[in-house]
């Protein structure tokens, strides 16, 4: 583990990310992708019994485009991350109602189905062009469903500071191969971070964008970061991450905008990160899963 982090860091990959990154970048979407996810470390939430407590993740069905995974933060909120809401081929954003968020979906049905009215992303992200890697740091989008969510089972999540290197967080997620149930990662690590960025030994494929890490401190569950991208980093999977403290104050404010008719344009603001080539072979390969 030592080694792992001390190569991210030759990489420049921690404490922070860098804007100038030497690696090989593969673009994919939601839940479309040409790996097997490897499910030995996860366990999958088949009953309702195993569900209990976690009804309020989500898959988000985005049209005919595959899926993400997304979180209910208040009962008509929903967190996930930016670039599922972007049409992968044309840049476009979906339009909101193309989206239903299915809480606690597993085996064929949802403990509840609603349809997005709203979609906004941070203020900061910027969707790009396929040769270029979003910033992981502002990848998160807050969704407004058609009703609230009020069930006496579902109970939307708190959420929390971000954690630090050495913590453990859990991950509840959908992807490929495992779309009709949700899973469970327990005590994933976190390998290095800074206050907008997180690297996590956390197993993810297409499919768990969106997805949330959660911490469990004095038996209370909070979201604390959002999925965002898988990466390898000399043949070890970790995954990259953004925590939500501070960027939801401003998904807040943009989603009060959009209800104002004051959003702004698709693409608004951001810095593209530079991609330089890494074929040495001892680079890190980044998928947005």
């Amino acid at each position: 583990m030592r080694h792992l982090v001390a190569r991210l860091r030759a990489l420049g990959l921690a404490p922070s990310l860098a804007p100038s990154l030497a690696l090989a970048l593969v673009v994919a979407f939601a839940a479309f992708g040409p790996v097997r996810a490897q499910e030995a470390d996860m366990v999958r939430l088949q009953t309702a019994d195993d569900a209990r407590g976690w009804d309020a993740v989500g898959k988000l069905i985005l049209g005919d485009r595959g899926f993400c995974t997304g979180a209910l933060i208040g009962p008509q909120l929903v967190l996930t991350a930016a670039h599922c809401l972007y049409d992968k081929t044309t840049g476009v954003q979906l339009r909101p109602e193309d989206i239903e968020f299915q809480a606690g979906f597993r085996n064929g049905r949802a403990v509840a189905y609603r349809r997005v009215s709203r979609a906004v992303a941070h203020p900061g992200y910027r969707f790009g062009a396929a040769d270029k890697l979003d910033r992981v740091t502002d990848d998160l989008a807050l969704l407004e469903l058609s009703q609230p969510i009020r069930l006496p089972s579902l109970f939307p999540f708190e959420t929390g500071a971000a954690p630090v290197e050495g913590d453990a967080v859990d991950v509840v997620s959908y992807a490929q191969y495992r779309e009709e149930a949700p899973s469970i990662q327990e005590a994933c690590e976190v390998l290095a971070g800074q206050r907008n960025a997180l690297i996590l030994t956390c197993n993810v494929d297409f499919g768990s964008s969106g997805a949330p890490v959660f911490t469990v401190r004095d038996g209370v569950v909070r979201v604390v970061s959002v999925i965002s991208a898988k990466a390898e980093v000399d043949g070890r999977k970790v995954a990259l991450a953004v925590p939500v403290a501070e960027p939801l104050a401003a998904l807040r404010g943009a989603l009060e905008q959009s209800k104002a008719g004051l959003a702004r344009g698709v693409q608004s603001g951001g810095k593209p990160v530079s991609i330089l080539s890494g074929g040495n072979g001892s680079g890190a390969k980044f998928v947005k899963p």
